[in-house]
């Protein structure tokens, strides 16, 4: 008679230690899943900093290429040297941050911050950069690719975000940017535009908050190529573009 008490108690011992061990399994399982994303982009998983390299750097040297050292060429290259360290300690100090040059959670909240889903800033879109005369993505010229042509335009929309924050997150606005061969014969660009490639952007203000000149004051640091008034024939507009080599030449505002 008094044997059943006790097996009620161990068997309510055995029901507390599965239930412990079944809370303790699921902790476990839930503390080795995969992280959950910032966003439906990119998410960085690891602190970066100079010496690192992979396929990480390159996506915050993307992000970070407009606040490179003014009149310098920054290479997205995967490694993380002198240059990316800079350009993300101004970067960090553009937005407030603690300026070490070390990308860490703080400064990939920010770069969430910053980016839609389909990884162009929030001020830019791939509909203000497609082909100015058609509309789309018309075939680029030979010996490129449309997705060669859109890699070179989320870096310049990168770097145009970088400007606009510099001018006090003023709007800006693209007038033209990917043009296809067609399009680029009609409008009467040089043969060899940057533009063809993906890798030209022409801005002017959005608003009267913004000047011409200010927009090419502002765009020498995150630009090799920078056109503007001063220069044959834009007067109306900055021309940026992504090259090799630093031409500044706009000489009524520098």
């Amino acid at each position: 008679m008094h044997q059943i008490p006790r097996l009620g108690r161990r068997l309510g011992t055995v029901i507390g230690s599965l239930l412990i061990t079944l809370a303790a399994s699921l902790v476990a399982i839930t503390s080795t899943a995969a992280p959950a994303h910032a966003d439906a982009c990119y998410t960085w998983g690891r602190t970066l900093q100079q010496g690192a390299t992979g396929a990480d750097v390159t996506q915050l040297q993307i992000r970070v290429a407009g606040w490179a050292t003014s009149r310098t060429i920054f290479t997205i290259d995967g490694s993380y040297g002198p240059a990316t360290t800079t350009a993300v300690r101004n970067f960090q100090s553009a937005y407030g941050l603690s300026a070490d040059g070390v990308a860490g959670p703080n400064t990939f909240s920010k770069l969430y911050a910053l980016q839609d889903d389909d990884c162009t800033p929030i001020h830019f879109s791939w509909s203000e950069v497609d082909d100015v005369c058609f509309g789309g993505w018309p075939t680029p010229v030979s010996g490129t690719t449309i997705a060669q042509v859109k890699a070179n335009l989320m870096q310049a929309m990168w770097r145009a975000e970088a400007i606009r924050h510099r001018l006090g997150d003023n709007p800006l606005r693209v007038t033209s940017a990917y043009r296809s061969k067609a399009c680029n014969d009609r409008v009467g660009g040089a043969s060899n535009s940057n533009h063809l490639y993906g890798r030209g952007m022409d801005l002017v203000p959005g608003s009267s908050a913004t000047t011409m000149c200010g927009i090419a004051r502002a765009s020498r640091q995150s630009f090799p190529q920078v056109l503007g008034p001063g220069y044959p024939d834009h007067s109306d507009h900055i021309h940026l573009g992504i090259q090799s080599s630093v031409y500044h030449s706009a000489s009524q505002c520098f």
